[in-house]
């Protein structure tokens, strides 16, 4: 039977239990579903997916930070805007752009958890 994003057993650090992956943080789950998504319609194919994950897993041993699997969703982010960049669809500018939104959204939603919102 065939994964979600191909055949998993070829991304051999992917944080998962027997049910399948396991993701610590939304944005975990956001950025696997990406790739899924990217790779089921046909704009990236399994091969290009690892390839470029692989590089990104290289470039961080080569500076000495060898994934324990604390990282690993941070890897494939980096990885999964480097391809949706090499493939047109998107820019880097308009990453930087979400990045902020998100970012601000984040801080925002923290501090209507920890009871500190501002009434508007």
């Amino acid at each position: 039977m065939m994964e979600p994003a191909g055949d998993l057993r070829n991304l051999p650090l992917l944080p998962r239990d027997d049910d399948g992956p396991v993701f610590r943080e939304p944005w975990h789950a956001q950025a696997f579903a990406a790739v899924v998504g990217l790779i089921r319609s046909g704009r990236v194919t399994q091969a290009e997916w690892s390839e470029r994950l692989g590089a990104v897993f290289r470039e961080a041993e080569a500076r000495g930070d060898v994934d324990t699997g604390k990282r690993y969703y941070d890897h494939w982010l980096t990885a999964l805007e480097r391809l949706a960049v090499e493939k047109d669809l998107t820019g880097w500018n308009d990453l930087a752009a979400e990045k902020e939104t998100i970012r601000e959204n984040d801080h925002h939603r923290r501090e209507d958890q920890l009871g500190h919102g501002h009434d508007h």
